[in-house]
């Protein structure tokens, strides 16, 4: 897929649909500064916990998860946001199918 382009109206949730058993991503922005990509995970699907080289911003486009941040427990609902700092982490871990970035 192409990546979005500049002074392109979009809407983010639209960029990634569900897949069963998968996490489907796709990158937006790749700059040497950093990154944003758009995920989409199927129930129960997640990513493992990981030490990050600078603080990410998860939005929640749809959906539920946990995101855990040094060992405590964050609860997000869609439209809700979380920094986590470049310390330990685990992104998500969906209580119901999510879309994030």
């Amino acid at each position: 897929m192409n990546k979005v382009r500049l002074a392109e109206i979009v809407k983010l949730q639209d960029l990634v649909s569900y897949q069963e058993g998968a996490i489907v991503s796709r990158e937006i922005i790749n700059k040497e500064s950093g990154s944003v990509t758009v995920f989409a995970f199927d129930r129960g699907q997640g990513l493992k916990e990981h030490n990050a080289p600078c603080d990410a911003l998860v939005y929640v486009l749809d959906g539920e998860a946990e995101i855990v941040i040094s060992g405590s427990s964050y609860r997000l609902q869609t439209s809700d946001f979380i920094i986590m700092p470049f310390i330990s982490h685990t992104p998500s871990k969906p209580w119901k199918s999510l879309k994030c970035c």
